[in-house]
């Protein structure tokens, strides 16, 4: 015990070093990446590549998610509003619940889920049958061949998924608030057209765009550092999707607390 007490501080510290070095790593990496972004031809292949796969792996659980999440929403929002008299007022929540905070977080995390760790573990592989040090050999940059396109292809992927959730929610709550419910069709955009401005959805693909980034500079960085090894592949895989989901809502957070304060919110 009296050992514990002594190193405890020494092992904190140690911990916290590791920390900051992971993530010094990050922006180097996320950095470095964006720094030849002008550069397309070197990365074009590749990135069409990111993106068919993405879009193949995402695509449907998206839609499995999405579709029973809106008509959940609806279902407990219409449930409430109906026991205070304001259930014309249930597609104005819904809507504005789908645009400013659902869709961006389910398309962040299940790119990190799905996409992010396909390339933590693609980058892993490289990394342990050395890869990597084969096309730092030959003089070519391991950051702009194969993280650049994978920064860009997630990002541009995840925007796409944003959009994909608010319109598969927005019917799936349109389906129960209005046939199930009784609400006009009317009432239902209409609430949803007074409550959303315009900053609202682009500040929501802004941070799609946001969370697709972080999510693939963080499965990137993890797989070209991860030890060697497939049970190193297996723990780097792990360790970014969970740093990844950790990361979107601290971003979620912070974004939404600015744009709250520039921008208030209509009523």
């Amino acid at each position: 015990m009296a050992l514990l007490l002594q190193r405890g501080p020494e092992l904190v510290l140690r911990q916290a070093g590791k920390l900051l070095d992971e993530i010094g790593e990050l922006f180097v990496t996320l950095l470095e990446g964006l720094r030849r972004s002008w550069d397309v031809r070197t990365w074009w292949g590749e990135f069409i590549e990111q993106c068919w796969f993405m879009i193949r792996v995402t695509t449907v659980p998206l839609l499995l998610i999405a579709i029973p999440l809106g008509a959940t929403i609806s279902l407990q929002v219409g449930d409430i509003a109906r026991q205070i008299g304001a259930q014309s007022s249930t597609g104005a929540l819904v809507v504005a619940g789908m645009v400013r905070q659902v869709a961006p977080l389910a398309a962040a995390l299940l790119i990190a889920g799905s996409g992010g760790s396909a390339m933590t573990s693609d980058m892993g592989a490289r990394r342990i049958r050395d890869e990597l040090s084969a096309l730092e050999v030959m003089g070519i940059n391991p950051t702009h061949r194969l993280v650049t396109p994978r920064l860009w292809a997630a990002s541009i992927v995840s925007v796409l998924l944003c959009s994909m959730v608010i319109l598969s929610g927005t019917a799936g709550g349109f389906y129960f608030n209005v046939i199930q419910q009784g609400v006009t069709p009317g009432a239902y955009f209409d609430g949803a057209a007074a409550l959303l401005q315009i900053s609202d959805l682009l500040v929501t693909l802004f941070k799609a765009w946001m969370f697709g980034l972080t999510a693939a500079a963080v499965a990137c960085m993890m797989g070209m550092n991860c030890e060697y090894g497939p049970a190193g592949v297996g723990r780097a895989v792990t360790r970014a999707t969970v740093a990844t989901s950790l990361l979107v809502f601290a971003l979620n957070y912070t974004i939404e607390t600015l744009y709250t304060v520039l921008v208030p919110p209509k009523f």
